[in-house]
């Protein structure tokens, strides 16, 4: 494994030291114990809660510290029922209380620097934090350079929704504000994307919405892949339950979009150009901010990790979970991202206790709901096999034929799945 033990003196690097040694002068820092190690974990989802958790009922002696500037977290998981009306957001969002009664210290703040070679790092209100192992578990940004005219201010126009909250209620109102016989538009990255199967349960569930209450109305796709996660499942659905109503364009029929104009809600295509009424656009995605300050993002975009214990491959004593790292097979899903924060977790305490980490196994679900009563899954098992994740025997999805009434269960199954991973996480 290649790790990072030296680094020439730049500017950033000199900054970064004048900035921390000045907030340690100009107000109290969180210095490191010297009895017991210390572990801060940055980002407070289904990763980096899971894992910070598991790290507390694991050693009990641990310093365990939770950076998340969001006093509440709002999930991506069945957020899409949000914006179709089949549920309220408030279902969607934990606090931390919980998490801070088991001994774990949260801090509110946004990380504003990190200098792996001190094994320190700076919050945005100037503490500064040495850690003995950092884990970083922030989830994705947007890739915006790579689909001209989307920025923060086209979002408003053309909600994302992909990062729950405002956007996803943002798209909510579009739709119900829409007229009867409108064009709904959902633009599609290719991959790695967070969640790959999410942007057709939300054409799904859109669809549902408009059947309800719009239904001279439609669902146009626009993808950037031919190909697509549990794709004979969904197709089979729209087929069944809403005829002509959802229109997919895939790659080589010219779905890719290459440009927008907020202004006048065009997409782009490389065969032709759309203005929709109401339009979904998911840009391309890539670790967030924090993994490039942290140098542990590559050039892809995304972290490359050693998947035996989730230690960056750029960044000694820093390891990164959940939707920001390079996992080879394992989805990009709040399922696979729990999994990872347990093991990650497992691998900490014991390179901690000088002892050799086990290869971890990994399983990861992934329900979709494409109606009320009407869902199904994919089910996974990873496990390290050179530098990724691969799938191993024992997964199973949905059968393509199956009856009404195990839909009716695997959508209800979706539900308890949901109440059992918040509750694990944040309850």
């Amino acid at each position: 494994m290649s790790l990072m033990t030296m680094r020439p003196v730049t500017r950033r690097n000199a900054v970064f030291g004048i900035t921390m040694a000045a907030a340690t002068l100009a107000r109290p820092s969180i210095s490191r114990a010297q009895s017991t190690a210390r572990v801060v974990v940055v980002g407070g989802g289904f990763g980096g809660a899971a894992c910070a958790r598991a790290l507390k009922r694991a050693q009990a002696d641990l310093q365990i510290i939770l950076i998340e500037p969001n006093a509440v977290f709002t999930s991506c998981p069945f957020s899409n029922e949000v914006i179709a009306g089949l549920r309220d957001i408030d279902t969607q969002q934990f606090g931390y209380d919980k998490i801070a009664a088991d001994g774990i210290t949260v801090i509110g703040q946004a990380v504003a620097a990190i200098e792996p070679q001190q094994r320190s790092l700076l919050t945005a209100d100037g503490v500064a934090l040495p850690y003995d192992r950092l884990v970083l578990s922030p989830g994705i940004d947007f890739h915006l350079e790579a689909l001209p005219g989307y920025d923060e201010a086209a979002s408003e126009r053309m909600p994302h929704a992909w990062k729950a909250g405002a956007q996803t209620l943002l798209l909510r109102r579009q739709l119900e504000a829409m007229e009867d016989g409108g064009t709904v538009v959902i633009a599609i990255p290719a991959n790695p994307s967070r969640c790959p199967p999410a942007p057709y349960e939300r054409a799904s569930l859109i669809a549902h919405y408009l059947k309800t209450k719009k239904p001279h109305s439609k669902v146009l796709v626009l993808d950037a892949k031919d190909n697509f996660s549990q794709q004979r499942l969904f197709e089979k659905a729209w087929k069944e339950l809403y005829g002509d109503m959802i229109e997919r364009i895939g790659l080589s029929q010219g779905g890719r979009v290459t440009s927008v104009d907020a202004a006048t809600r065009t997409i782009v295509t490389e065969f032709g150009n759309y203005t929709p009424d109401v339009a979904s656009v998911i840009p391309p995605q890539r670790a967030a901010r924090i993994a490039e300050i942290a140098g542990a993002a590559d050039h892809t975009g995304w972290c490359p990790i050693d998947p035996v214990t989730f230690e960056s491959k750029l960044v000694k004593n820093i390891h990164v979970i959940g939707d920001a790292c390079l996992g080879g097979g394992i989805p990009k899903s709040a399922s696979a991202a729990s999994a990872q924060g347990k093991a990650c977790a497992t691998a900490i305490v014991a390179l901690l206790a000088g002892r050799p980490p086990e290869a971890p196994r990994l399983t990861g679900v992934c329900y979709n709901t494409v109606a009320p009563d009407y869902g199904f899954s994919l089910a996974g098992n990873y496990q390290p096999r050179g530098d990724i994740f691969a799938e191993v025997e024992g997964g199973a999805t949905s059968p393509v034929d199956a009856p009404r009434e195990l839909r009716a269960r695997e959508a209800a199954e979706a539900e308890r799945w949901f109440q059992s991973i918040t509750a694990d996480t944040f309850g």
